[in-house]
């Protein structure tokens, strides 16, 4: 079900039936490029699934033969140098604004990677939480070949993801990783044929709709905070979330199906 906005670089479309929601990356004649009305897109379209119940996995994905080029840098070059800081400033705020809400919400965000992901679009699969790329997938960052530095949660997420010393390795020789590489750098997840990228990801999503929505976003949650924080507070920060999880009706039926050797039949409840 296509979304109601009016969407000009970006689609959402919802399937009330497997709880998916999909986010389509759609500028393809600029190689999917960031510019400030895609933030500002991906920003409202995050909004909108944060606060829908029914959304329980996301899938992000793009339209032509990049994932996403990073920033619009032909954008960038047609501002003056007392321009462009506001201009990147707004673009950022949403972008930053956007990778918040998936980070925190409940539903699982799964991206599929075809073709190449640089920069601002490195980084959104760096914050995303599960990665399915096709083998001929190349990921850089490429912001320092532009004489820029990291955004899009960069210097949060992808430091968590392959480690300090790899991150920085990205960053400052701009690097390129081929999906293989990116697979075991533990950027990517699942590697696939290019063909079965955007199969293999609706799976993964439509697989994770069918799970315990409250419990996974807990988890997240827990995940992302315990990763900055001491062990004391980590283990305060488990208890009350294990805590919340045991009290939802999933908790209950996934008790029960374990004991009864059965399936659960998850609800996102």
């Amino acid at each position: 079900m296509p979304s109601t906005e009016n969407f000009t670089t970006i689609t959402l479309e919802q399937d009330p039936a497997t709880g998916v929601a999909t986010i389509t990356l759609d500028r393809a004649e600029a190689a999917n490029a960031m510019n400030c009305p895609m933030a500002a897109e991906l920003r409202r379209a995050a909004v909108i699934l944060a606060h829908d119940p029914g959304v329980r996995a996301v899938l992000i994905r793009s339209f032509g033969k990049v994932f996403c080029g990073g920033g619009d840098l032909a954008a960038f070059a047609g501002l003056s140098a007392q321009e462009l800081p506001a201009y990147v400033d707004n673009l950022t705020i949403d972008l930053h604004a956007a990778v918040a809400r998936l980070a925190k919400m409940d539903a699982p965000v799964v991206v599929a990677v075809s073709g190449s992901a640089g920069g601002a679009g490195m980084s959104l699969v760096a914050a995303c939480d599960l990665v399915v790329a096709g083998e001929s997938a190349k990921f850089t960052m490429g912001y320092t070949k532009a004489g820029l530095m990291p955004d899009g949660t960069s210097s949060f997420f992808l430091a968590r993801v392959v480690g300090l010393r790899r991150a920085t390795d990205l960053v400052l020789t701009n690097r390129v990783l081929t999906a293989r590489e990116a697979e075991e750098w533990g950027l990517v997840n699942r590697v696939v044929p290019d063909a079965e990228v955007q199969a293999a990801a609706q799976e993964l999503a439509t697989t994770l709709a069918n799970g315990p929505t409250r419990a996974f976003g807990l988890a997240k949650r827990v995940l992302i905070e315990g990763a900055s924080s001491s062990l004391e507070e980590a283990m305060e920060r488990e208890s009350r979330s294990i805590g919340l999880a045991g009290a939802t009706a999933d908790a209950r039926e996934g008790i029960a199906a374990f004991l009864g050797k059965r399936p659960a039949n998850f609800r996102g409840a």
